[in-house]
Formats: structure tokens, C-alpha cells, sequence
């Protein structure tokens, strides 16, 4: 670890001068058991809340996330509310894609389109870079948010290489990610051109934020499941690293999410990440054993139990407190994001609940 001298973070950070340094989030992410365990949810900003709804009303989502003030106060919300111990940036992982020219747009109820997607080897030549100015509104609204957090951290985040690529290269959402899968395979040279180029623009957006003051920050791998393992490590992974590589000189823990990535969960940790997320497959206890019981977790409540009755709820989180116990620390959190119909009070409730459990 840097020591605050070394580190390249401004002198007015709040891991720098102090402000969150020794929150419970951080210190856990860095392997330190904290008297109370911290939790926050994926998706914790949005869809979920009254409040979100009602100031989104009449703006696009990407508009309201190039706009400092709404994304600000969006990120906000639910440590008022919920009372979880980290804000997670408001924002996309398809805005860096945005800021760089590409023509991207989020469908409700389906999510980010690109109507026209990288399919050639031409396609991937003519990716223009990202001009670091495009990032200002991003740091802005970092810059906003930290001011009134006080002493509870920002994660900054970003989507990860291959996810990215798969919206580019599918034209939106796909089950199954198989043009991406193809394209992998059938145009080797262009495939890797096209995951350094995420892994640069998706590492640019998540240093802004995490120079603008968050104080962690996390790469989401949503379609990480898709790959079968020798794909992930050797096609993938070190694009992953690349983007993780960004933050080299920052003293900022660095958390890797992916859904359904049981089968290579070890292999995220080791692009160079301080914790990982797990999802709600795999016991944590189990994910512990896998990593050799050296790495700190997070997770991995299921999103589903959320509407169920609130005995089942509370057993089941229980549990997942009990398993997490046995990794070199914890941090609480949902095995994927919020849903958008779940009542902001069961959230409130799960918090409560973990921080009397100590």
C-alpha cells in the first residue's frame, strides 16, 4: 500500500486528509475487520426510490448523468434514506462510450442501444479516442457529491472491458453474447484492439471519479458468465486488468464484480483488485474457499428474497453474514443491483439489521 506521500490522490482526498481513511467500507476493503460490518446495494441510486423518480421525471437517463447537479443528488439519496455506509457513483458504464462520440442511447426497459455496432475490423479503426476534457462533467458531479458525504466514502465504477464490448459489438442487450463471442474467435486482432479500447476509455472514466474524490472504486462485469474460462483468462482478463491498471498510483482500494462468475471468480481477483463481489450463486463461504481465504468479499444477499416475507428475508441475511464471517472481511451487499419494484423500506431494514449485528 502507498503511503499517503507517495500516493497520487490530491492533498484534499478524503482518504488524504482523513475523512474516510478509517470508515468501516474502506478498511474492510482493504482487510480489516470493522466493528460494525458495512453494507450498501448495487443499484442503490435509482429506479427504486420515490424521490428518484420524481426528479428524473421529463430527463433522459444519460442526460441526467451529464448533469453534475441530478447526478449528484441522485447519488445522494439513498445514504439518506437507507443510512448504508458508501454512495455508489450515479451513472452508466456506457457513458465513457457516450463522451468518446459514439452514438449510444438507454432504451427504457431494455437498456444501452448502439445503432450502429462494431462488427469489422474498419469498425473497430474508427473508435476515437477519449479526450480527457469530455470527463468534466463526471468530476463535477464527484466533486459535488463528496462535499456533502462527509465521512462516508463514494465507490467510483466502471463497466468492465468485455462488457462493453459485448453492448458494442451486439447493438444492446444479448442473452447469450454471442456476435461478441464470435467476433473473438473469427477476428482475434480486432477483438483485442476493440477491448483495449474500452479498457482505456472505462479506466479514464473511473479515474476522473476517483480523482474528483471517490474513495474505492469497482469494474462491473455484467456478461462475464457468457465465457467459458480459458475465454475469460486468456481473451479477456487482461483487458480487465488493463482498465484496473488506470488507477496505478492512486491509493484506492479496487473491488471486481461479475455476475455468474463462480468459475472464475480467482482469476478476477487477479488482475490486480484488492476485494470481489460475488453474486447470489455462489455461498460466500464457498467463494472464501476458492480464493484460498486471502481476499475480502462482497455480497451476496439475493435480490429476489427482497419481496419475500421479511422472516425469510432476515434469515437468509443471516446466513450470508454467518458465511461472509469466515472471509478476511465483509462487505455486505445484494448478489446483483436493486430491483426496481422493491420497497426502499426493506433496504432500510437490511441495513439496520446488519449494523446491530455488528
Amino acid at each position: 500500500m502507498l503511503s499517503p506521500d507517495d500516493s497520487a490522490l490530491p492533498a484534499d482526498h478524503p482518504l488524504r486528509d482523513g475523512r474516510t481513511s478509517t470508515s468501516p467500507l474502506v478498511r474492510a476493503y482493504r482487510g480489516d475487520r470493522p466493528e460494525t460490518r458495512p453494507v450498501w446495494f448495487m443499484r442503490q441510486a435509482g429506479r427504486s426510490l420515490p424521490e428518484y423518480r420524481e426528479l428524473r421525471e421529463g430527463t433522459e437517463m444519460l442526460d441526467a448523468c451529464l448533469t453534475p447537479e441530478l447526478a449528484s443528488e441522485i447519488t445522494l439519496q439513498p445514504v439518506r434514506r437507507h443510512g448504508v455506509d458508501a454512495a455508489i457513483f450515479f451513472s452508466d458504464i456506457v457513458v465513457p462510450v457516450k463522451l468518446a462520440g459514439l452514438d449510444v442511447r438507454i432504451v427504457p426497459g431494455r437498456g444501452p442501444v448502439i445503432d450502429e455496432p462494431i462488427r469489422s475490423a474498419s469498425d473497430v479503426l474508427r473508435l476515437p479516442p477519449l479526450d480527457p476534457d469530455a470527463l468534466a462533467p463526471i468530476s463535477a458531479a464527484v466533486t459535488q457529491t463528496v462535499e456533502q458525504l462527509g465521512s462516508t466514502p463514494l465507490i467510483a465504477f466502471g463497466g468492465a472491458p468485455y462488457t462493453l464490448a459485448s453492448y458494442l459489438v451486439e447493438g444492446g442487450p444479448s442473452k447469450d453474447q454471442l456476435r461478441a463471442r464470435t467476433m473473438m474467435y473469427a477476428d482475434p486482432h480486432s477483438w483485442a484492439t476493440l477491448l483495449n479500447w474500452c479498457a482505456d476509455v472505462t479506466g479514464a472514466f473511473i479515474r476522473a471519479q476517483v480523482v474528483a474524490g471517490a474513495s474505492a472504486a469497482q469494474l462491473f462485469d455484467s456478461w462475464v458468465g457468457s465465457l467459458s474460462r480459458r475465454d475469460y483468462q486468456r481473451r479477456v482478463a487482461p483487458h480487465s486488468k488493463r482498465a484496473i491498471d488506470t488507477l496505478r498510483g492512486l491509493d484506492v482500494p479496487r473491488v471486481h464484480f461479475g455476475v455468474d462468475s463462480a468459475e472464475v471468480l480467482d482469476l478476477m481477483a487477479g488482475i490486480g483488485v484488492d476485494a470481489v463481489g460475488v453474486d447470489w450463486r455462489l455461498p460466500l463461504d464457498e467463494a472464501n474457499r476458492r480464493l484460498g481465504g486471502t481476499v475480502p468479499l462482497q455480497g451476496n444477499i439475493d435480490p429476489a428474497l427482497l419481496a419475500a416475507p421479511w422472516p425469510t428475508l432476515e434469515a437468509h441475511v443471516r446466513d450470508v453474514l454467518e458465511r461472509g464471517a469466515e472471509a478476511p472481511a465483509h462487505v455486505v451487499n445484494l448478489g446483483h443491483g436493486v430491483p426496481p419494484d422493491t420497497d426502499p423500506d426493506v433496504l432500510t431494514r437490511i441495513v439496520e439489521l446488519v449494523h446491530e449485528r455488528g
